[in-house]
C-alpha cells in the first residue's frame, strides 16, 4: 500500500510523504481506533476492523499536504492524518443513492484491503457499560460520532475538532460538536475510559473461525461448478440445480448444526456459550431437531413464542450450535445458541413454545446456567460444563448454608423452587463455583428473574469497608454481601426482570438515625439488562428488618460506572414517633442541601431534619468538585422514574 502510494507521488513530496508514514506507523493504533468508532454499527465487527485497518492505510496520499504546514508551537501534527480517517469513515456511513434506507451498504463500499480469509475478527468483548456506551455512540449521527470521539479519545479542544470536521467535508461542523459536548455531558469523564478499553480497540483482536459447515459446501459448490464448467455448460446447470442448498439460504437442517466437543472450553481463552458441548439423551435426534428448527424459522399457527426485550425473532441467519437436546420432565426440550441469541424450544400436551433470549457477550458467570423447564412452581437448570460445585441458598436467609443441588451427568439440575414474589417467606439462588481449571475460578450467585438465563448477582461494598480503589463489584458470596442481599432480595423482581443480565448491590451511605434509631446503610440496587440500560432500587436498610424503598428509577446511568455519584432522599419515622427527612450521598459528597416546605444544610454525606410526614422537599449534593448533584430520579443525571 505505501510502496504503491511513493511510486504514484510527484518528484519533491516524497520527504513529506516519508513524513507522514512515519507519524502514521507512530500513531496507528490511535487512528485505527478513531476509524472503527466513526464506522457504523451496523457493518458488523468483523467488517468494521478491516475497513478501520483499510482507512488507515489508505489515508497516507489523503495526509500529505502538497506545501508543509508552517512550524509553530500551536501547529497540531496529526491534524492531516485525522482529516483524511475521519473524510473516509465518514464516506462510509454515507448511504449510495437510491440505497433502500435501514438496508446494508454493498460490500464492494468497504475497502478491499486488507483482506482476511477463514476468520472473523472482532475486538475484545466489554461488559454492559461498554454495550451501552456503543448504543449510545450509534444513536449519533455519523459526524457528531465523530466530534465526540475528537473531543473525549483524542482530547482536542470544540475549536480544533470543529476545524477537523470542516476540513473532512462536513456541511454543518457546528450541530455535531454540540450533539457530541451534549453526550459528553450526560455520559461523564468516565466514557474516556470506557472508549479506550479493548471493547474498541480495533488492534487487540479475537480470532474465530468462520462457519466451517458453510465454507466446506461453498468449496465442494465450487469444485463442481468448476468441473461442470470443463464438461458442458448443460452439464454445469445440472450440477448447479442439484446441488444441496447452502446455510446461506436461511433454513439450516440438523446436519449442519454446530456441535462442540466436551473439552474444548478447557482450551479455549472464550469461556461463554460457544464453548457449550451439545448434551443430551436426544443430540443426534434428527426428526426432534428439524422440528425445532423449522419452528424457529417459520412459528406455525398456535405457536407460543416469547421474547426477552430488545431481541429479534429472526431465522437463524446461520447454522447454530447445538447445546441440548433431551427430555426433561417427560418433555422434549432442544437449546440453540446462533452467537448473539439463545433459543429454548419446547414441546409439551399444549403445544409447541420457543423462548429467545439475547446473550452476546455473555461470561464465565453470566452463561452458567439456562432455565430449561418452568413446572409446578420449581425450575429445572442446564448448568455450564465448566460449573465444578452447584448449590442452592436462600437470599432472605444469610446465615443458613447453602444445599448441595443434585445435577444429572449431562448437566441438568433438580428443581429448584421458584419465588413467585408476594411477601418475603423464600428468595431461592443459585451459588455455583467454576472449575479450577478456568483462570476466573470463584463462586457466584445466580437468581431467577423470569429469563431465560438467571442474573448475576453481585456486590459493591461501602467505601472503607475493604472496597477496591476502583469500586468494582465483587462476588456476592461473603458474609457483608449475602446481610445486604438478605434485605434486598425480596425486592428484585422490580429492580429487574426477564431481560436483566447482573445486578449489584452498591453500599453508598451510612448514616447514624435520630432518636435511638440505629444505624442504617443505603443500598443502590442496579440491574443491567443485556441490551445496556439498566434499572435502578434506592433503598435504606436497617439490621434485622427488611430494606426501604426509597426510589425506583429506570432507564438511568445513576450507580454504575458512568454514575458514580448518588444522592437520595426519603421520609422516615422514629422509633419516638416523629417524622424525619433523611437523605444521603455516595463517597465524593462534600455537603446536602434540602430545600421545600422544609430548608436545611449539613456538611458531609449525610442529612436527618424534622419534618412533617407530607412535607414536599428536593435534596441536592455538592461534590469535591463543586458541581451540583440533584437526587436521583429528579434531573437528566439521575433518569426519569416509572
Amino acid at each position: 500500500m505505501v510502496l504503491s502510494s511513493l511510486s504514484r507521488s510527484p518528484h519533491g513530496s516524497r520527504g513529506r510523504l516519508l513524513h507522514a508514514e512515519r507519524r502514521l506507523g507512530e500513531r496507528y493504533a490511535e487512528l485505527v481506533r478513531l476509524a472503527y468508532l466513526v464506522l457504523p454499527a451496523s457493518l458488523g465487527r468483523h467488517r468494521r476492523v478491516l475497513a478501520a485497518h483499510s482507512l488507515v492505510q489508505r489515508s497516507l496520499p489523503d495526509a500529505t499536504p502538497a506545501v508543509p504546514a508552517p512550524r509553530s508551537s500551536g501547529a497540531d501534527p496529526d491534524r492531516s492524518l485525522r482529516v483524511a480517517v475521519v473524510r473516509g469513515a465518514l464516506a462510509q456511513c454515507r448511504r449510495p443513492r437510491l440505497w433502500p434506507e435501514g438496508a446494508r451498504p454493498p460490500r464492494l463500499l468497504v475497502p478491499r484491503l486488507p483482506v482476511v480469509l477463514g476468520l472473523r475478527l472482532a475486538p475484545r468483548s466489554g461488559g454492559a457499560e461498554e454495550m451501552a456506551l456503543g448504543q449510545a455512540l450509534s444513536d449519533l449521527s455519523a459526524p457528531a460520532r465523530a466530534a465526540f470521539v475528537l473531543l473525549r479519545v483524542e482530547g482536542l479542544t470544540a475549536d480544533h475538532a470543529r476545524g477537523v470536521l470542516e476540513a473532512a467535508g462536513v456541511a454543518d461542523a457546528q450541530v455535531a460538536v454540540r450533539d457530541a459536548a451534549r453526550l459528553d455531558t450526560s455520559l461523564g469523564t468516565a466514557a474516556a475510559a470506557v472508549l479506550t478499553s479493548d471493547e474498541f480497540d480495533a488492534c487487540t483482536l479475537r480470532a474465530n473461525p468462520t462457519d466451517l459447515v458453510r465454507r466446506r459446501r461453498r468449496v465442494r459448490l465450487a469444485a463442481l461448478a468448476v468441473l461442470a464448467g470443463a464438461l458442458t455448460v448443460g452439464g454445469l446447470a445440472a450440477v448447479t440445480h442439484s446441488a444441496p442448498d447452502t446455510p446461506d439460504t436461511r433454513k439450516p437442517r440438523s446436519a449442519d448444526l454446530v456441535r462442540v466437543s466436551p473439552g474444548e472450553w478447557a482450551d479455549t481463552s472464550r469461556v461463554d456459550f460457544a464453548a457449550w458441548p451439545a448434551r443430551g439423551d436426544r443430540v443426534r435426534d434428527r426428526a426432534l431437531l428439524d422440528r425445532a428448527l423449522a419452528v424457529w424459522a417459520d412459528p406455525p399457527s398456535g405457536t407460543r413464542v416469547d421474547r426477552a426485550p430488545d431481541t429479534p425473532a429472526d431465522p437463524p441467519p446461520r447454522a447454530p450450535r447445538l447445546l441440548y437436546a433431551g427430555s426433561v420432565g417427560g418433555h422434549a426440550v432442544v437449546v440453540f445458541h446462533d452467537g448473539q441469541r439463545l433459543v429454548r424450544y419446547g414441546e409439551s400436551g399444549t403445544g409447541e413454545r420457543l423462548v429467545l433470549a439475547r446473550a452476546d457477550d455473555a461470561d464465565v458467570t453470566t452463561a452458567a446456567a439456562v432455565v430449561l423447564e418452568e413446572r409446578g412452581g420449581a425450575v429445572r437448570y442446564l448448568l455450564a460444563p465448566w460449573v465444578a460445585e452447584s448449590s442452592v441458598r436462600d437470599l432472605t436467609r444469610p446465615d443458613s448454608p447453602a444445599r448441595p443441588l443434585s445435577v444429572a451427568r449431562d448437566g441438568v439440575t433438580a428443581p429448584v423452587p421458584r419465588w413467585t414474589g408476594g411477601g418475603c417467606g423464600r428468595r431461592p439462588a443459585l451459588q455455583l463455583r467454576s472449575s479450577p481449571a478456568i483462570a476466573e475460578h470463584h463462586a457466584f450467585l445466580l437468581a431467577d428473574l423470569g429469563g431465560l438465563t438467571p442474573a448475576h448477582l453481585t456486590y459493591t461494598p461501602l467505601p472503607g469497608h475493604g472496597s477496591p480503589p476502583a469500586r468494582q463489584p465483587r462476588e456476592a458470596t461473603g458474609p457483608a454481601a449475602l446481610v445486604a442481599w438478605g434485605q434486598t432480595g425480596c425486592d428484585l423482581d422490580s429492580a429487574g426482570g426477564s431481560g436483566v443480565r447482573a445486578v449489584n448491590a452498591w453500599d453508598f451511605a451510612e448514616q447514624n438515625l435520630p432518636d435511638g434509631g440505629g444505624h442504617a446503610v443505603w443500598t443502590c440496587a442496579r440491574a443491567d439488562t443485556w441490551q445496556g440500560p439498566g434499572n435502578i432500587t434506592v433503598s435504606l436498610r436497617r439490621p434485622g428488618e427488611k430494606a426501604q424503598v426509597v426510589t425506583r428509577v429506570r432507564s438511568t446511568a445513576a450507580c454504575s460506572r458512568f454514575g458514580r455519584h448518588v444522592v437520595a432522599r426519603t421520609h422516615w419515622k422514629s422509633p419516638r414517633g416523629h417524622w424525619y427527612v433523611l437523605a444521603a450521598g455516595s463517597r465524593a459528597v462534600t455537603s446536602l442541601t434540602l430545600t421545600g416546605d422544609v430548608s436545611a444544610t449539613r456538611s458531609g454525606h449525610t442529612l436527618a431534619v424534622r419534618a412533617p410526614k407530607d412535607a414536599a422537599t428536593k435534596v441536592r449534593a455538592r461534590l469535591t468538585s463543586g458541581e451540583r448533584l440533584p437526587e436521583v430520579g429528579s434531573g437528566p443525571s439521575g433518569g426519569t422514574r416509572p
